[in-house]
């Protein structure tokens, strides 16, 4: 007995396999595979589903506003009384660990994707050898997007405004967009590694809150010890704050952008052909 042969119209292809097709010219039958569009459109409706299924985009909105208020109620006066209006002052760390919890989210969902035997199939199948991690990486914008409104959201209630005009504050949002792309890559490059959807969660989680701790994004540099200030002055997450502190009030300058731009395109050296290869490379 040999095997049927399913034949399906081109174009309608299920799971990203190859199908048999007519060939009118020759009268045989040709193999047909989706392109990367279809293939990507395909695997990141079902990321996106995956995340609404277990509450993803839920937390996404809600994280902003629990983080934000952990830290905006003990700390508002203290800073009042130093002449800060913490409102503005607090924005941008809240955008920026919020872009955190969703490159914790990647790498679990990478991880969790490399356990199941999920990123194996896809390897033994007509998909592009990319597009796993660009799905992955489109339903992680998806839900920075929606952590960044919301976090905008409960910044407004508290008291945030962008003062600085349309442009600034489109740059404040392309900025932390742009931060979240390369911490996704890089977290989703340590969960294919890793192969372990708690240890890559726990992993990820404490050197978050060591350098959200020991930044410029909750106290001025002149609340550190002398003897810490340098570090926490020039690590990622200040000068991140400082230039996303600016574009909401005043408007940032070259000389403020440019050391976190170098932060940005460091990382993305780093982290991008990291992701490639741990997504690419033969098992």
């Amino acid at each position: 007995m040999t095997a049927r042969t399913e034949h399906l119209p081109a174009g309608r292809v299920p799971g990203g396999a190859s199908v048999s097709v007519p060939d009118r010219r020759s009268g045989s039958h040709r193999r047909v595979h989706p392109n990367s569009v279809s293939q990507w459109s395909a695997l990141t409706g079902r990321t996106l589903r995956t995340m609404a299924r277990y509450g993803e985009l839920i937390i996404a909105v809600i994280a902003p506003f629990v983080f934000g208020l952990g830290f905006y109620l003990p700390l508002k006066f203290v800073m009042q009384m130093q002449g800060i209006d913490y409102a503005q002052f607090l924005m941008p760390i809240i955008v920026l660990q919020s872009m955190a919890f969703t490159a914790i989210s990647a790498a679990q969902m990478a991880a969790q994707e490399a356990t199941t035997g999920l990123t194996t199939r896809l390897k033994t199948m007509p998909v592009g050898a990319t597009v796993p991690l660009l799905s992955r990486m489109t339903a992680g914008l998806t839900r920075s997007v929606i952590s960044l409104f919301a976090a905008i959201g409960f910044g407004y209630v508290i008291g945030f405004r962008f003062t600085a005009g349309l442009g600034q504050a489109v740059l404040f949002g392309v900025t932390a967009l742009a931060i979240s792309l390369v911490l996704c890559l890089g977290a989703d490059a340590i969960g294919s590694l890793s192969k372990s959807p708690e240890a890559t969660s726990q992993a990820l989680t404490l050197p978050q809150l060591i350098l959200g701790m020991l930044s410029c994004g909750f106290v001025p540099e002149q609340g550190f010890p002398e003897w810490i200030r340098p570090f926490v002055r020039n690590q990622p997450i200040s000068q991140f704050s400082f230039a996303m502190r600016d574009m909401a009030d005043g408007g940032v300058t070259w000389e403020v952008f440019f050391p976190s731009l170098l932060w940005l395109v460091g990382l993305t050296v780093v982290c991008l052909p990291l992701a490639v290869w741990a997504n690419t490379r033969r098992r």
